[in-house]
């Protein structure tokens, strides 16, 4: 949503906003400099990233440097993007450089730039690369590292600074830098060097994190004060990013209680007969004793493993999770431990380590000795035997960069990163849902880090999730505070930095609790007794009339999506509900209302009719019903597959139909009757178009059968009869009175629409065969010679208007 002028109420919100909007010098800035392609996608700003590239023109206006800070998964490399093309296109004179102090970061910087359509952004690959290219008029547009400036290994520093501010500048134009991440890089020592060796530059940092009040001061002296700052908290409430909820684990407590054993074994059991279950309870014991015995590495393994299993999001085909370890060696442990799992083949290890045979030829003491580097190489060398490295890469670059891909378009295939320090900066995976934490990091790198998880996805992804086996954040109220050390909050209002983290079950529950409460107030005006019926007539209407179906969508819609809500939210603490504050007795009522409410949607579907479009609202879907489904609904699993009611009835058997609907219709015959004429109705509905007389014909019969049944005129098994009959009438076109001359499925068409005037539609359907090109449909000067065939014909507009969109609607022409 826009945000501008917030506290002006004076009119409604939507005509402020699309007043300041359609302003005319703004729509043509918004035109002019505010569109670009990114991967060919057309994208717009947002406005955040709108004011703050305007109020970084102002500063840009007067030389002045300054700070952007827009939270993680924002979008500040599309800001650099738009301010660098409009710095670019109103100054001829200027030359932009964007520095990074990462390697990843950097080719990010450069991938961003050709995808947004800047094909001649440069990037440099050492220091004297650089400084010739500055020496230099072209090209305008740079990006390098920020290590690429200044000596390593100085001595005295300060006299360092002072011959480089007292050395000539040879850089050619007005440079505007623009460094990433600006709150890092050795507490301002390359920054100094940058400055001293760029001296006439305008610096712009780009940070997502604010700043720590012990490093303010560098910050200031380098680029200045804040330019603009969108907090994590507002990105959340405009939903830019998700939000991120915390859990603290016990990873001791957690795998060898008896309590999480029993979930456990739950989980593996559900759809096992009482011999399985049997035999999977006489090894129970071996195992609790076997777990208690691993190692720490080995019970968080097993821990992932059963979130893999339980959880919705990740033992679905749509996300994944990166494993942060504390070293290489660690993160080698973990691969390897992971082989034996279920995530074979599915995780990968990404840590830009190349073995190279003096990792393994020199001594040297503490972790790391000369073992542990063995290990190390021996599990890379293996890793890496079968790859092929691509030109300009190494083994492990190849390897990695592969991984990286699968995990963010693959997610089914790429389930799980173990990484030490790579990707926990600048990596962009919407995928990515969990992040387990088994490394002490703190502030900055921590808040970057667990940033990864925040990014949009499908609507199956609600929020990050991030597991901290280390303890790293300390509890303040219902929240935990990612940073340890002081905040710099000044230059913030009332001094909220916005940067805490929900706890994990207490947000569970309270979404629970109000996707009970939604759903609920969508059922709530069905009239008592509210049984089958009572509900089939509230979402489908009465069959009677055939407009109720087609005007109650929305209703059903709304009934599916908050199903699909509630079973999300129930499936994400299902195990934990206790430690989430509801009593025995609450659970038990939770897991009932949620078993009424999917058999309800299944009910409402086979009473509609309706193929539900799992890609459109319920993407995971179709895994959670396999997964938490009761037994008597998993019956549902039947040898006729995805076919429709309707197909059943024709091809198989109006009693084979009947069977095969859910359990509370079938138990009705007037439940039965309603979900019949309803399915009927709903493809008289949706094929309508396609001979508008021939289907406007079946609707009047269904009409006629409906009143018969309601007047109890037949009996129930003549009314079966005549409802499959008409059943057949419906999905098979064909018809006994049709004259000779009428021989195609279009001439049929065309006769019945056309007062079954033979000659007419035989004229009519030769005028269209003679008119008609190649792809037609969609191309207006070819359709207007058809419809021009078709007037010599009819000699009427309105006519040919009508027919001509029931001919658009034939695969024969």
């Amino acid at each position: 949503k826009w945000k501008e002028d917030e506290q002006d109420d004076s009119m409604l919100q939507l005509d402020k906003y699309l007043l300041k909007m359609c302003d005319k010098k703004r729509f043509l800035e918004i035109l002019y400099d505010f569109v670009l392609f990114d991967g060919g996608t057309k994208k717009l700003p947002r406005p955040h990233q709108y004011f703050g590239i305007k109020a970084a023109q102002e500063h840009v206006r007067r030389r002045e440097g300054g700070i952007i800070w827009h939270t993680h998964g924002s979008g500040k490399s599309l800001i650099m993007v738009w301010l660098a093309k409009w710095i670019l296109e109103n100054n001829p004179n200027a030359r932009a450089v964007i520095l990074t102090d990462r390697i990843e970061l950097d080719k990010q910087i450069e991938r961003v730039f050709h995808e947004a359509g800047e094909k001649e952004i440069k990037r440099t690959t050492s220091g004297k690369e650089l400084m010739e290219q500055l020496n230099n008029p072209l090209p305008r547009l740079l990006c390098s590292l920020i290590h690429k400036f200044g000596a390593r290994n100085v001595d005295n520093f300060d006299a360092y600074i002072r011959e480089l501010e007292s050395g000539p500048n040879n850089t050619v134009g007005e440079l505007f830098v623009f460094v990433d991440e600006c709150h890092r890089t050795e507490s301002g020592k390359m920054h100094r060097a940058m400055k001293a060796i760029l001296k006439n530059a305008v610096f712009i940092g780009f940070t997502g994190t604010p700043l720590l009040k012990k490093d303010k001061q560098t910050s200031l002296q380098v680029f200045g004060k804040y330019i603009h700052k969108y907090k994590f908290n507002e990105a959340v409430e405009d939903g830019v990013v998700l939000d991120l909820l915390y859990e603290a684990r016990d990873i001791d407590q957690r795998i060898t209680s008896p309590e999480k054993i029993d979930e456990w074994f739950g989980e593996s059991t559900k759809g096992s007969n009482d011999y399985q279950i049997r035999e999977l309870k006489s090894k129970w014991g071996t195992m609790q004793h076997v777990l208690s015995s691993k190692t720490r590495s080995e019970k968080i393994i097993k821990d992932i493993i059963y979130d893999f299993k339980i959880k919705p999001r990740l033992s679905s085909s749509f996300g994944n999770a990166i494993l942060v370890a504390g070293s290489i060696y660690e993160a080698a442990r973990y691969y390897e431990m992971f082989q034996s799992t279920p995530l074979k083949g599915k995780c990968a290890l990404i840590t830009s380590y190349n073995p190279a045979t003096r990792d393994i030829t020199t001594e040297d003491t503490g972790e790391n000795t000369e073992t542990g580097k063995e290990y190390v190489y021996n599990i890379y060398s293996e890793l890496l035997e079968d790859i092929s490295p691509e030109p300009g890469k190494s083994k492990s670059e190849t390897y990695e960069d592969k991984a990286k891909t699968k995990f963010i378009k693959e997610p089914t295939n790429m389930k799980l990163l173990i990484v030490v320090d790579k990707l926990l900066v600048g990596f962009d995976a919407p995928p990515c849902t969990f992040m387990y934490i088994d490394k002490r990091m703190q502030d900055h790198g921590l808040f970057q880090a667990i940033c990864r998880v925040n990014r949009l996805d499908t609507e199956d992804k609600d929020f990050g999730y991030i597991v901290d086996y280390k303890d790293l954040f300390s509890k303040l109220g219902d929240a935990y505070d990612v940073y340890a050390s002081e905040l710099d909050s000044e230059d913030t209002e009332n001094g909220d930095i916005g940067i805490s983290l929900k706890d994990r079950l207490k947000k569970g529950k309270e979404r629970l609790d109000n996707a009970l409460e939604a759903i609920a107030l969508v059922c709530e005006p069905v009239l008592p007794p509210k049984d089958q019926l009572a509900y089939i007539h509230y979402f489908c209407g009465n069959p009677e009339n055939k407009q109720d179906l087609k005007d109650r969508e929305m209703k059903r819609t709304s009934l599916y999506k908050h199903t699909v809500g509630l079973l999300r939210s129930y499936t994400n603490i299902e195990n934990e509900m206790s430690e989430a504050g509801y009593s025995a007795d609450e659970i038990e009522a939770i897991k009932n209302k949620v078993d009424k409410y999917l058999k309800l949607r299944e009910e409402i579907r086979a009473a509609s009719g309706e193929k539900l479009d799992m890609k459109t609202f319920e993407a995971d879907m179709r895994h959670l019903i396999d997964t938490y489904i009761q037994a008597e609904d998993s019956r549902r699993i039947d040898p006729f597959g995805d076919q429709s009611l309707l197909d059943i009835m024709v091809h198989i058997g109006i009693a084979d139909a009947i069977e095969n609907l859910p359990e509370g219709i079938r138990s009705s015959k007037e439940a039965v009757a309603e979900t019949i004429e309803n399915n009927v109705r709903s493809r008289i509905i949706k094929d309508h178009l396609i001979d508008p007389a021939y289907f406007d014909e079946m609707s009047a019969l269904l009409s006629e059968i409906i009143r018969e049944r309601k007047a109890n005129a037949v009996s129930y098994e003549e009314y079966l009869k005549m409802i499959t009959e008409l059943a057949k009438r419906v999905m098979n076109l064909t018809r006994d009175d049709l004259p000779a001359g009428i021989q195609t499925n279009a001439q049929r068409v065309l006769y019945n629409n056309l007062g079954k005037n033979e000659d007419l539609a035989i004229l009519t359907d030769t005028a269209i065969r003679n008119s008609r090109r190649a792809d037609w449909r969609g191309n207006i000067p070819s359709e207007n010679e058809i419809k021009h065939a078709i007037f010599e014909v009819l000699k009427d507009k309105a006519e040919v208007e009508r027919i001509f969109q029931i001919v658009k609607q034939q695969n024969e022409y």
